[in-house]
């Protein structure tokens, strides 16, 4: 039986941004509706908190210090020692229907996030894209026409890039340039109409497998490199969100989840949705460099 804890009882609106630390030994994650960035301290248990001064998309490590991240309003630095942000651009300044949402760094220490449409109640629009930040701060678009950005991770190797729209229904791979961070050669690697869900977080284990997020199915999949599912872990709320392998030895499975501002009646039978999760997954996961710019 696989062991599941609920390490931090948010009950976060959209807990998100699973990221390890290895040298502080900590993992940072964020609460996007809440505009939050945690830290947890699964030495002592404490996790605290920053409020950020709009919707949160992602966030990684910055090897100069402190974080980089993306909010609604674009890229940014983030400098916890004085609760700081600094802008650096935001790629998306002429559609006020975008936010940043998905991303993290790639193992050449390039900073990746994507955009998606949220209106509430209005019909969705593919005008979000995928971008990618160089250490000179540089930003590229690499994939236009998403409606939701979501999936990202980089096969051990860096030859593979895996990304998925979440209104697509399904995740893509990609051939992955590590010298130049270009992409191409698009082909479907999952079709999640299979698990009855659909792509959020996600991140690939040192065996080269790809771990996903599938929102409202409470279920945390694991794939093989050709696409086939391994593993399927079950939570006890219904909205795993995000994933990262984390622990000294990279050994336990951190996993967001989210109560989105739904009734607290719609609960019942669940335990701790909004919850930071552990899990022991019986694999080991990889460490993504710091972003380098």
């Amino acid at each position: 039986m696989v062991d599941i804890t609920c390490v931090v009882d948010a009950r976060a609106e959209l807990g998100e941004g699973t990221l390890w630390d290895p040298k502080q030994g900590v993992l940072w994650w964020i609460d996007i509706w809440s505009k939050l960035i945690h830290r947890y301290d699964p030495a002592t248990g404490e996790d605290q908190t920053w409020e950020a001064p709009h919707y949160l998309g992602c966030i990684g490590l910055r090897a100069s210090g402190g974080l980089v991240l993306t909010m609604a309003d674009g890229f940014h630095f983030f400098d916890p020692q004085t609760g700081t942000f600094e802008a650096i651009v935001d790629p998306e300044s002429d559609l006020p229907n975008t936010r940043f949402n998905d991303g993290k760094p790639d193992r050449q220490g390039r900073f990746w996030s994507g955009t998606m449409f949220e209106v509430p109640g209005q019909p969705i629009e593919f005008v979000g894209s995928l971008y990618r930040m160089d250490t000179d701060l540089s930003v590229h678009r690499m994939i236009e026409g998403v409606g939701c950005a979501n999936g990202l991770a980089w096969s051990p190797d860096a030859r593979t890039m895996y990304f998925s729209d979440s209104h697509s229904g399904r995740v893509d791979a990609y051939d992955f340039d590590p010298t130049i961070g270009d992409i191409e050669n698009r082909r479907m690697f999952i079709d999640m109409s299979v698990t009855g869900g659909v792509a959020d977080g996600a991140t690939v284990d040192a065996e080269g497998c790809y771990w996903v997020t599938v929102p409202v199915t409470s279920k945390v999949c694991r794939y093989d490199p050709d696409g086939r599912l391994m593993q399927t872990i079950v939570l006890p709320t219904d909205l795993p969100t995000c994933c990262e392998f984390g622990g000294k030895d990279l050994d336990i499975l951190y996993v967001t989840t989210a109560v989105l501002k739904r009734p607290a009646d719609h609960f019942v039978g669940q335990k701790n949705p909004g919850g930071l999760f552990a899990i022991d997954a019986g694999v080991k996961g990889l460490t993504l460099p710091a972003f380098a710019g």
